[in-house]
């Protein structure tokens, strides 16, 4: 009798903890595990905006995928997903192709730049980790050319960050942090850096607490970041960006533009025929694609609705890894024709958004928290997403200990 074969497609959050999980439930013997990432590396999503910034090394942000996989149960394979053929259960890759009786498609997000002209081919954008090593060394170029060049460019030193929502205000965070260590490395007088944030929607972090959301962003101001919501970016230039406020327009000549203000599923999902809003399908209860009992959508391309707001739940990571256990489960029970589907229903522990180093704002188990210990509870989530896929050999391989 043949083994069913399960391919996952992506090694981010969703993908990785389902193949762990399906390691742990299924013997060798029961089905034929195959995990299809386009990199030999998962990197962490949550931790770019630190490598954005040369906060982190970028390579403290990642970890090669067969350290966590049991390579006698999962069997890895370095290739880029280019269709999915439905009909005849295949996935299609560069390298070839792969034959499925139950596919995950667990692919992470793209940017989002919603048709502003100039944004793909001007401005940088916080998407993996090649993108957030090519940001960091843009700026350190900038201040090291700054500094030696005989006509001061004004903008040079002038970073805009487009988008207020948890990326921008963490990536904005960090660079807090940055720009008076690079001041001080090049020899620039920090009042000569500019950094501005243009968020098009009425406030910072749309939908988190109002109160959380001022203390963020006087802390941010505090640290000389400015701010101009309510206002939206209608171009990006070789020279910077034109943004738009009522009937006011304006250009900000800046050197550095960074993209944070959208992301969508993988364009692959439409490609192969699914019913999808940007990239994103409305799945089962189980958290199968509808009319597809065999597919299994998470993470970035999965949309779930929050029943209580009638709102579809934000792809986060803590979503994404609760999917992959839920996913696991269920690919289980099919594969043994035995027991019920489990449904999905996100179980939140709470949201934290880092502002740097040692500063942060949240609402844990119900609670908001603020400042250092907001902080140490970010660190704490970092750490168990870790631990939740790669066990304590991985924490201390990868974690966060800098609580103070």
């Amino acid at each position: 009798m043949n083994k069913p074969k399960i391919v996952i497609l992506g090694a981010g959050y969703g993908g990785l903890m389902t193949a762990t999980r399906l390691q742990k439930s299924l013997g060798v013997n029961e089905a034929e595990i195959t995990l299809i990432n386009k990199n030999d590396y998962h990197y962490e999503t949550t931790w770019l905006h630190e490598a954005s910034a040369g906060t982190l090394h970028h390579d403290r942000a990642r970890y090669k995928v067969e350290t966590v996989i049991d390579r006698s149960k999962v069997k890895f394979v370095k290739g880029t997903v280019t269709g999915i053929d439905k009909e005849n259960k295949v996935v299609n890759l560069v390298e070839g192709d792969y034959q499925y009786d139950f596919l995950v498609f667990a692919l992470g997000a793209e940017s989002e730049t919603f048709g502003i002209k100039g944004l793909k081919e001007h401005a940088f954008s916080i998407s993996n980790i090649n993108s957030a090593r090519q940001i960091r060394e843009h700026i350190d170029y900038q201040f090291a050319t700054y500094a030696t060049e005989e006509e001061k460019r004004e903008d040079r030193l002038t970073i805009v960050v487009g988008g207020a929502g948890f990326t921008g205000i963490e990536f904005l965070g960090e660079l807090a942090n940055r720009i008076p260590e690079l001041c001080k490395e090049y020899d620039v007088d920090h009042n000569s850096v500019r950094v501005i944030c243009v968020e098009a929607a009425p406030t910072a972090l749309p939908g988190f607490d109002p109160e959380l959301v001022d203390y963020a962003v006087n802390h941010l101001t505090s640290r000389g970041i400015e701010f101009k919501i309510g206002t939206a970016i209608k171009e990006a230039t070789e020279t910077g960006i034109i943004v738009g406020k009522d009937e006011d327009i304006e250009e900000i000549k800046a050197a550095t533009v960074v993209w944070a203000a959208g992301v969508r599923g993988s364009s692959l999902i439409e490609a192969a025929g699914f019913e999808a809003m940007r990239g994103r399908v409305k799945v089962d209860s189980n958290l199968r694609a509808p009319g597809q009992d065999d597919v299994f959508i998470i993470g970035d391309s999965s949309l779930v609705i929050n029943e209580e707001v009638n709102r579809p739940y934000p792809p986060t990571a803590q979503i994404a890894m609760q999917q992959g256990e839920t996913c696991a489960k269920n690919l289980t029970v099919l594969v043994r024709g035995q027991g019920e589907l489990e449904d999905f229903t996100p179980d939140l522990k709470g949201t934290v958004c880092s502002l740097g180093e040692h500063d942060a704002i949240g609402v844990v188990f119900g609670k908001k928290v603020t400042g250092s210990t907001a902080s140490f509870m970010k660190k704490m989530v970092d750490n168990r997403a870790l631990f939740m896929i790669g066990g304590p050999s991985l924490v201390l391989k990868k974690g966060k200990f800098n609580i103070l």
